[in-house]
């Protein structure tokens, strides 16, 4: 019988089994710099593949329009049996005089070509429309690749950021530790007030309450930036780069001369407005004569395959519409004003460009001048700290004058790294705002993730102590059922 206690056993154990597997998933661990953080995101993101199969699907449906302009050729076969519903009085293929219902076959065969010859600029509008849309979803294409570069760069940035900030937490805690140790100890040679070693605790309790979050943002930022790079979100990343300081120098005049020049989303105004007037050229053409050549060869005979009989002809198609209701009038009148909202459209984008490269531009700078005061900051709250500590040692200055002074070291140094952060996006989001064009990566193969054989093992110890645990468990368990089970067995026999 599978008693309860097998079965809390059973559940150790595979309790223990998920752990290690677990533990398995989350061993794997891959090394990173920037650059192939943005070459793995723009080989492997979706939004990227969405782009290209747009541009690839836009210059097919060019090609189609194109090809419009040639020659078409086709060839119908039609076969059939059928005749007069009533008796009556017909003359056959051979001019005999009969009378009846004339059932037979029917076999026809026939090949056509037809060339345009003038379509009243529909054929050119289409063209125009096909052409301008293939070269909007380029623009499209270069745009997905230069937002995923910003994505990714934001991605490694932050993940970089968040590091910078559990280790400044944990530095605030190792401070706050090292300060309630010598507290506690000025405090057990009756030195300072029981009112110290208070307000020590709870300053350290709330920067491990920081510490906390931070290691939990860091988790999140990793997750993520392994989402946008397409590997497993499980994976430990190691960012080789640190963030840095490194000087812009252009100016601004330079940074907006560029954006008219570069920025996608300004060439895709640009197309659309094309495309607009190739739409309106191919409205107006319902008021223009179309004008086609045509060919063909026609067989036909009762007998299959219907190769008999042989007919060709020669000749040009021409026609016009002369009244339709108003409809093409209306289709030009509804092309005239797609016509003016795609100007507007195209302005609307270039002032909404020009807004996004001065405020980037100036959240840059703006950045730029806070690294270096918060610089400044960090040297002097550090210095403070450390005449707070040692006149708290010397018994010269109070507990509260070293948790302002940590309080403001911690402040400063997360100051200089968000400013740090700050400048670093704020130059990332400016070079997409200016459409700073990046080179379409080489299909490439990327090293895989490595397991960390430590983490591993550490798993593996970990679910042996689980079993060795839950064996101990039973093993304990089933000695006073033993002992049950015999007390029981001599009240039976002394009965």
């Amino acid at each position: 019988m599978f008693s309860y206690k097998k079965a809390k056993n059973v559940l150790a154990l595979t309790a223990a089994l998920t752990v290690l597997c677990s533990q398995s998933v989350f061993a794997a661990t891959l090394e990173l710099d920037l650059d192939e953080t943005i070459q793995r995101a723009l080989l492997t993101n979706p939004n990227v593949k969405i782009a290209e199969y747009n541009r690839k699907a836009a210059k097919a449906d060019y090609s189609a329009a194109k090809s419009a302009r040639g020659i078409s050729i086709s060839i119908n076969h039609q076969s059939g049996r059928g005749g007069y519903a009533d008796n009556r009085v017909f003359t056959d293929a051979a001019g005999r005089v009969l009378y009846g219902k004339n059932i037979g076959n029917n076999h026809s065969n026939g090949i056509s070509a037809s060339l345009p010859i003038f379509t009243g600029g529909e054929l050119q509008g289409q063209i125009g429309q096909a052409k301008a849309n293939y070269r909007s979803m380029l623009s499209a294409e270069e745009q997905a690749y230069i937002e995923m570069k910003e994505t990714a760069t934001n991605g490694y940035f932050t993940m970089l950021d968040a590091g910078n900030m559990k280790t400044l937490c944990q530095e605030s805690v190792d401070r706050l530790q090292a300060h309630l140790d010598n507290v506690i100890a000025q405090y057990n040679v009756g030195i300072v007030a029981r009112a110290d070693v208070l307000r020590s605790e709870v300053e350290l309790a709330n920067a491990k309450q920081d510490l906390i979050s931070a290691e939990n943002g860091y988790d999140v930022a990793e997750a993520t930036l392994n989402n946008i790079i397409g590997t497993p979100l499980s994976t430990t990343l190691v960012l080789k780069d640190t963030l840095q300081y490194v000087p812009y120098d252009n100016d601004m005049a330079y940074c907006l001369a560029y954006s008219e020049e570069h920025r996608p989303e300004l060439k895709q105004a640009e197309y659309g407005v094309d495309a607009a007037e190739a739409a309106l050229v191919v409205a107006r053409s319902g008021h223009m004569p179309k004008i086609s050549a045509n060919a063909g060869n026609n067989w036909a005979s009762d007998n299959w395959p219907g190769d008999d009989n042989e007919e060709w002809s020669v000749g040009i198609t021409a026609s016009m519409n002369i009244f339709d209701s108003g409809v093409t009038w209306s289709k030009i009148h509804a092309a005239q004003e797609n016509l003016a909202k795609a100007k507007e459209t195209q302005r609307q984008v270039k002032d909404a460009v020009e807004l996004e490269v001065r405020t980037d531009y100036l959240g840059m700078r703006e950045a730029e001048k806070r690294i270096s005061t918060t610089q400044v900051a960090v040297a002097q709250a550090e210095e403070d700290y450390h005449i707070a500590v040692v006149r708290y040692q010397a018994g010269v200055g109070t507990n509260i004058d070293v948790m302002d002074a940590q309080v403001a070291l911690t402040e400063a140094k997360t100051n200089y790294v968000k400013a740090l952060y700050d400048y670093n996006t704020s130059k990332a989001a400016l070079n997409t705002s200016m459409g700073v064009g990046v080179p379409v990566p080489e299909p490439r193969t990327f090293a895989e993730p490595v397991e960390d054989t430590a983490v591993t093992a550490d798993a593996e110890a970990a679910a042996e102590n689980e079993t060795a645990t839950a064996e101990t468990n039973e093993a304990a368990s089933e000695q006073p059922a033993a002992e049950a089970n015999a007390e029981t067995a001599q009240e039976q026999a002394a009965e």
